[in-house]
């Protein structure tokens, strides 16, 4: 599906771990790298060139809202798409990165106009809760610091740290005045990802009830009520 296809190389190109893409055939994208830094109602627009499809994609991350989840601190971040056609429009995830097991704790996409939220524990999701995540680029023993440099995006020119993958496998630039992820740029091996602009007054895009995720509903038939 075309537009499947393009969600899932923007979110590999974030690094987003959402295994729900694994089973819709897509595959697993690695963990989330860069600065967590969020703050209610301020979110990052970014390009993204190349992946699974030719051509430049928009899209937009923002932190829509802040919940505690078992006594700890939970943001939702939400990620909304640009040039869609139908399918899926909006995804926000309830990150936590306190405690034991950080990452991501709840999930809800909108699809054809309806909002389903996906258990984290069931069978769907591999029957497990979401793999732990660093969410500080500064702690990852497979980033190498390589310095501050200054580079000049569509949003403008920004002073970044400079983060190279030990394996060769992405740069990124860094800003701890970008939120959430303090991502300014990405280039992996086959896409690149630059900041166009920074968002404030954020606001969620899903509306409406949420249901409980039914399979049909990829299927482009009509859930059951």
């Amino acid at each position: 599906m075309r537009v499947a296809a393009k969600c899932a190389a923007v979110v590999a190109a974030l690094g987003l771990a959402v295994p729900v893409w694994a089973q819709f055939g897509m595959g697993r994208a690695p963990s989330m790298k860069g600065i967590f830094h969020p703050v209610v109602g301020e979110g990052a627009a970014y390009q993204i060139q190349g992946g699974r499809e030719s051509g430049p994609n928009q899209m937009e991350i923002a932190v829509v809202g802040k919940e505690d989840y078992q006594g700890l601190s939970g943001y939702w971040l939400e990620m909304s798409f640009g040039e869609m056609r139908g399918g899926m429009g909006a995804m926000k995830s309830l990150y936590v990165m306190e405690g034991p097991t950080p990452g991501v704790k709840r999930m809800i996409m909108m699809m054809n106009g309806q909002a389903y939220e996906f258990p984290m524990n069931n069978p769907m999701m591999g029957g497990r809760m979401p793999k732990p995540e660093a969410g500080d680029i500064r702690n990852d023993k497979s980033a190498v610091d390589v310095g501050k440099e200054t580079i000049t995006v569509p949003a403008g020119t920004v002073s970044c740290e400079h983060y190279k993958a030990s394996d060769g496998s992405y740069d990124l630039w860094v800003s701890e005045k970008v939120s959430p992820w303090g991502m300014v740029k990405m280039v992996g091996k086959d896409s690149t990802m630059v900041l166009t602009r920074q968002i404030s007054d954020a606001k969620t895009k899903i509306t409406g009830p949420v249901r409980p995720f039914d399979p049909s509903a990829m299927m482009g038939q009509r859930p059951n009520q």
